[in-house]
C-alpha cells in the first residue's frame, strides 16, 4: 500500500482549525444558547407570572438583578476550580445546577423565593462564559483564536433566536395539567440543559491530546504552538492585578462595558412587557414574544 505523505506544518493547521470550527464551536454555542435561555426566559414569563404572583416592577426589576450578585461572587472562583478540575467535569457540574434551578423557579410563591432562586441561579452559572472562552486558549493558537471567538458568538446569537417564540409558544400552555404557562416555560426550558450536560461530560474532552477527531500529528501541532506561545508569555513582563485596574484605559474600558451591559440587561429583561403595553393589550403575549428577537436577527447579521 502506498505511504501516505506527510502533511506540512501549514496544511495540519488548515485542517485542526476547520475541525475546531465545525466539531467544537458549534457545540459550545448550543451550551452558551441554553445559558442565556435559562437565565433571560424571566423576561418572557414575566407577561403572565407578574399578574399571577403579584409582583410589582419594582420586585421584578430586583429579582432579575439579583442573579448579578451570585454571579460576581462566584465567577472568578469558579474559573479556578475549571482549571483544576477539567473543563469537562466543572462545565457540565455548571449546566447540571443551573438547569436544576431553572426548572424549581416554577415552584416560587413569593418574592423571597423569587430573590432567592435567582441569586442561586447566578451561583450555578458563575463562571460559563469566561470558562467557555479560557476553554477556547486550550485549543487555539493566538493567531485565530478572535476568528474562532467571533464564529463562537455569531452561532450563539443565531440560535438564541429560537428563545422569544419557544417562550411564546410554552405560554399557551397555560393551565394544561393545572400549570400555569409561565411554570412550564421554566421546566421545559431548564430540563435541555439537564440533558446537555450529560452530554457534555460524555462527549466534550477536556484537551485536544483527549479527542478522537484529531490526527496524532495535528494533537502534536496544536501542543507544540500552545506551549511555544506560553513561553513567549512568560518572557513578557505582565503588570500586577493593583497596577492593571489603576490603569485608565482598563477602567475607561470596565466603564463602556459596565453602561453597555447595565443598558441592555435592564431594557431586556423589560422589552417584552412595553412591547405588550406600547400595543394596547391587543397584541398576544406569543406574538409579543416572537417579534422580540427582531435585534438579534440584525446582531446576528
Amino acid at each position: 500500500m502506498p505511504v501516505e505523505e506527510a502533511k506540512r506544518p501549514d496544511e495540519i493547521e488548515k485542517s485542526v482549525i476547520k475541525k475546531i470550527m465545525i466539531g467544537l464551536v458549534p457545540f459550545l454555542a448550543v451550551l452558551y444558547t441554553f445559558n442565556l435561555l435559562d437565565r433571560g426566559n424571566v423576561s418572557i414569563a414575566a407577561l403572565t407570572m407578574q399578574k399571577d404572583l403579584n409582583f410589582s416592577n419594582t420586585i421584578f426589576g430586583f429579582g432579575v438583578s439579583v442573579f448579578y450578585i451570585g454571579y460576581f461572587l462566584f465567577e472568578v472562583p469558579s474559573n479556578i476550580i475549571m482549571e483544576k478540575f477539567g473543563a469537562r467535569r466543572w462545565i457540565a457540574r455548571i449546566m447540571l445546577t443551573w438547569g436544576v434551578i431553572s426548572c424549581c423557579m416554577m415552584f416560587m410563591k413569593t418574592p423571597i423565593s423569587f430573590y432567592s432562586l435567582r441569586f442561586l441561579l447566578g451561583v450555578a452559572e458563575a463562571g460559563f462564559f469566561p470558562g467557555i472562552i479560557l476553554y477556547l486558549t486550550y485549543w487555539t493558537p493566538a493567531s485565530v483564536r478572535a476568528r474562532v471567538m467571533a464564529l463562537f458568538l455569531a452561532l450563539t446569537t443565531v440560535f438564541s433566536l429560537i428563545g422569544g417564540p419557544l417562550g411564546g409558544v410554552l405560554l399557551k400552555l397555560n393551565l394544561y395539567w393545572g400549570i400555569k404557562g409561565w411554570q412550564w416555560l421554566f421546566l421545559l426550558e431548564g430540563i435541555p440543559s439537564i440533558l446537555l450536560s450529560v452530554a457534555v461530560w460524555k462527549l466534550l474532552p477536556d484537551r485536544p491530546a483527549d479527542t478522537r477527531w484529531l490526527t496524532d500529528d495535528e494533537k502534536a501541532w496544536i501542543q507544540e504552538r500552545l506551549a511555544k506561545e506560553d513561553l513567549n508569555k512568560e518572557r513578557v513582563h505582565h503588570s500586577s492585578l493593583l497596577a492593571s485596574l489603576s490603569d485608565p484605559r482598563v477602567l475607561h474600558l470596565c466603564l463602556i462595558f459596565i453602561l453597555a451591559a447595565t443598558a441592555g440587561n435592564a431594557v431586556g429583561s423589560f422589552t417584552p412587557q412595553m412591547i405588550k403595553a406600547r400595543s394596547g393589550g391587543l397584541w398576544s403575549d406569543s406574538f409579543v414574544s416572537t417579534i422580540g428577537i427582531i435585534p438579534g436577527i440584525v446582531g446576528a447579521i
